[in-house]
């Protein structure tokens, strides 16, 4: 009996609780604190506005450190050359759209109709990738702004000290660059090599996939930026070479973990140390003739593993990278004229960049006729609130509002209580000072937290410009309450797409490159570097659609519950993935090619399963005949191939 009251009142508490997708968004990340990031937020925003007071144009500063804000929003990469990229591209568009604001500045409608065309192209702009999405950001939140307060002239100068304050946090994030060359890409690839080791360690664990997903993540990475690199790069640097060498050796033990993993017993626990000691020499750089201490590998799948491990001892340690073979996995990124027109041509002809691009013109349209039929001091703050709210990338749109307005209020009691107990003049820099290294901080750890941190920043810049003191909270906080109905109004209600989710579509098209994956790794051709580039753009497909998951989830029904009832399907889809690579590493090292047309009818099976998922919304579990003899090679892909079958296939 009392076991019965204690299970109805956890039911009724559990009813009482707030729902996941909204709490999912308050819930701190368990993300480190990026202390260099906080210490160049803090010097980079509160220099400027020093700067201005001890000139007497305190103005000046203010408008420096509203660039700088714009700095620290892009300072997000690792790479000392991605954060040439990364802050100073957005800045350039960030000057475009203030000069555009500040020229339309008072002109009433004429500032609707510009706002609305900034933010269409800030909206379309913005799926081209990382850069072009912070870029896209800043042209129409610098837009806003100019449109909104009014900026010293002449016209140039207010994008010049927005910019210079951007500047000034790129200059403070290079200072340690002739130190620290190539030390982010040397990092990325030791890190990869570590994830490798965890994943190894936990192929008996249930713990293995979130442990290979990890290592996806940092294959893509470190990738990203050595490729990256070596497309920038004339001649052929030694130490670039070294490290893409180093990391192409990593492939091979990737590709047999999986094979060690379905397996279904443990390896030793020389064989992980053996894959850290490979990272600490490529950490400090070290070389000279170094044999492994392994294991005698018994089976298929722990020689692939063993000869791997041998072969990166080998490459990692010696002296001479051209010794190597640093023919790149995944090829080396097209020239930049080839992916600019690229770029421009998906843009153009992508339905989903017109798509958000007229999502944000709308809501931006619709707030300045508010602001413009309606009086709103400081009207500007409306338009900044469906900025940030609507940006793609950073999640759920309608949990995004709500967490948003959670933010803001939060931030508001900061900005309420330094408002009102701090004096105005030099007391404002060591505040600004305090809370701009909260920015960095903040934003690690979730969406909410970034909004906290940011908008008594803007305030107190604000007040610089404006000086009205406490009494920019409360306008602020209707403001804010204002875009974010606006954006789920007009950017999430009325929008088909935001009830019926492309996520279906998206896991199809990765269920047909896994059946194609299939049919070329036991294919007549043999090209081993074509078969890894597909393995790899296979996984970060998958990765994509895995994010894409999760940013569903935080949805509330029906989208988050019908991501929830998919997700048991990706995860399916990726053990097929790595049951097909350790299918082909077992055969690679001795065991049986598997009998003709065996591959062919797993990918047929995938194949139904994708077009099932391209016709239906509905999943039901669907029992396959997929015979084949047990002790073929491809017996675990068949099994994995029937559970995903089993667990969710299209139907009705």
């Amino acid at each position: 009996m009392a076991d019965r009251k204690r299970a109805d009142e956890r039911g009724r508490q559990g009813r009482l609780a707030p729902p996941e997708w909204l709490i999912g968004g308050l819930r701190p990340a368990p993300t480190p604190i990026p202390w260099p990031a906080v210490a160049r937020a803090a010097v980079a925003m509160a220099a400027p506005l020093a700067v201005g007071m001890a000139t007497g144009q305190s103005a000046y500063g203010a408008l420096a450190s509203m660039g700088a804000l714009s700095g620290v929003i892009g300072d997000t990469a690792d790479a000392y050359r991605m954060r040439i990229f990364n802050i100073a591209v957005p800045q350039l568009y960030g000057a475009i759209g203030v000069t555009v604001g500040s020229l339309v500045f008072g002109h009433g409608w004429l500032a609707v109709g510009a706002l609305t065309l900034v933010a269409l192209v800030s909206g379309m702009i913005s799926s081209i990738g990382a850069v072009a999405s912070v870029s896209g950001l800043l042209l129409l939140l610098n837009a806003v702004v100019g449109a909104g307060l009014p900026m010293p002239g002449p016209w140039w100068k207010a994008p010049l000290l927005l910019s210079l304050g951007g500047l000034l946090v790129l200059l403070l994030s290079l200072l340690a660059w002739p130190l620290r060359r190539t030390e982010p890409e040397r990092d990325a690839v030791a890190g990869t090599y570590r994830a490798v080791a965890e994943a190894i360690e936990a192929a008996a664990t249930d713990a293995y996939d979130t442990r290979r997903q990890a290592v996806t993540h940092s294959l893509n990475t470190a990738y990203d930026l050595i490729l990256g690199r070596r497309t920038r790069e004339h001649g052929r640097r030694r130490e670039l070479v070294r490290l893409s060498a180093q990391l192409n050796v990593l492939i091979p033990i990737v590709e047999a973990a999986p094979a060690v993993h379905l397996r279904g017993w443990g390896v030793d626990p020389a064989i992980p140390a053996a894959v850290r000691q490979l990272a600490d020499a490529v950490d400090e750089g070290r070389t000279g003739t170094v044999e492994p201490e392994l294991p005698e590998p018994t089976t298929p799948a722990e020689r692939a593993l063993d000869s791997a491990l041998r072969y990166a001892f080998d490459v990692v340690h010696h002296p001479d990278p051209d010794h190597t073979n640093i023919d790149d996995r995944l090829g080396r990124p097209a020239a930049l004229r080839i992916r600019f027109r690229r770029a421009a041509r998906n843009v153009l002809l992508s339905g989903a960049s017109w798509r958000y691009g007229l999502r944000l013109a709308l809501c931006i349209g619709l707030a300045q006729v508010l602001v413009s039929v309606v009086p709103v001091e400081r009207s500007y703050w409306v338009a900044l609130t469906i900025v940030f709210v609507l940006k793609p990338d950073f999640g759920s749109v309608f949990a995004r509002a709500l967490t948003r307005a959670i933010g803001t209020a939060l931030g508001l009691v900061i900005a309420a209580a330094v408002l009102a107990e701090v004096p105005r003049g030099w007391w404002d820099v060591p505040v600004i000072l305090l809370l701009a290294a909260l920015i960095p901080a903040f934003s690690a750890k979730g969406y909410a937290f970034q909004t906290a941190a940011i908008t008594p920043v803007i305030l107190l810049l604000s007040d610089v410009l404006n000086h009205q003191g406490f009494n920019l909270v409360m306008p602020r906080l209707w403001d804010s309450l204002i875009g974010c109905a606006i954006a789920l109004v007009a950017g999430y209600l009325l929008w088909p797409e935001s009830w019926h989710t492309r996520i279906g579509a998206q896991l199809a098209d990765a269920v047909s490159a896994t059946a194609e994956y299939v049919e070329y790794a036991f294919g007549a051709e043999d090209d081993r570097a074509e078969r890894v580039r597909r393995r790899r753009r296979l996984y970060r497909d998958l990765s994509t659609v895995r994010s894409e998951f999760q940013r569903a989830l935080t949805e509330p029904p029906p989208m988050g519950a019908r991501a929830a009832a998919w997700w048991p399907l990706v995860v399916a889809v990726e053990r097929i993935v790595d049951a097909t690579t350790a299918a082909r590493v077992r055969v690679n090292h001795g065991a049986v090619w598997p009998a003709a047309g065996e591959a062919a009818e797993v990918a047929v099976q995938l194949r139904e399963l994708a077009d099932g998922l391209r016709r239906s919304s509905r999943l039901v579990g669907v029992r396959v005949a997929l015979p084949g003899p047990e002790e073929s090679v491809l017996d675990p892909l068949r099994q994995e191939v029937r559970a995903a079958r089993a667990i969710a296939s299209p139907g009705g």
